[in-house]
């Protein structure tokens, strides 16, 4: 079971995110501010929390960085009223990662949950499972059913980074500043090497394909995505 804490002052708005929440199976824990949550954290597991901005006794803003200065590092998806850039500049350095402006749309909140939590699990993991092909950080090895092989390290990380994202693009400078960013002679043109190299090896996988997109960069798709 997956809990996820709401902490939103609006009855309403928290009855409407408990139903969101359980038709998709998941477990909502229910609070009306920020001392409530902080109350429930000592006492139950979370896997993730739904964080308004605007309450009472401690807002979302001063939530957030509670939890990040005490090292709690729960995924949080905030959503607020709230739009302006400096608001959601706000919401990010306090510690959100993610920020939604309300009134949300729910398929959008439920797909951002489900990659938060999955970036979450990634993240504690270090392990990456697509179908039968499984990615293991610490050694840099892919495994597709019995078959492991040990992967360059920057080739390595460029497939991790595509398949953490199904259907992200990711342009050439974007990877490039991610995963060369101590090389400073490398050019773009590198990045092109290292996804011909990828599809070399991984070509025939039967759970993912690399593409091109045209004039952008590259993107992972996941096979069952095609069918």
């Amino acid at each position: 079971m997956i809990n996820i804490l709401v902490v939103e002052d609006n009855p309403n708005a928290r009855k409407l995110y408990d139903f969101i929440l359980r038709k998709e199976h998941y477990t909502p824990i229910l609070a009306e501010d920020g001392l409530q949550a902080l109350d429930i954290l000592e006492k139950q597991h979370v896997d993730l929390i739904v964080l308004d901005v605007m309450m009472p006794n401690m807002d979302g803003f001063t939530f957030a960085k509670e939890l990040r200065d005490a090292d709690i590092n729960i995924p949080i998806l905030m959503i607020s009223a709230k739009d302006t850039p400096e608001d959601k500049r706000t919401g990010f350095l306090a510690g959100t990662d993610d920020y939604m402006v309300k009134p949300v749309d729910e398929q959008e909140m439920l797909l951002r949950i489900k990659a938060l939590l999955r970036r979450a699990r990634i993240s504690a993991d270090k392990a990456l499972q697509i179908g039968n092909t499984k990615l293991l950080y610490d050694s840099f090895s892919v495994t597709v059913g019995t078959n492991e092989s040990v992967l360059p390290r920057k080739e390595f990380l460029v497939l991790y980074k595509l398949l953490s994202y199904p259907n992200k693009t990711f342009t050439r400078t974007q990877l490039m500043d991610e995963i060369w960013s101590m090389d400073t002679d490398s050019e773009e043109r590198t990045v092109d090497v290292h996804i011909n190299r990828l599809r070399e090896k991984f070509g025939d996988n039967p759970d993912f394909k690399i593409i091109t997109v045209r004039g952008l960069g590259y993107k992972a798709v996941l096979c069952e995505d095609t069918k």
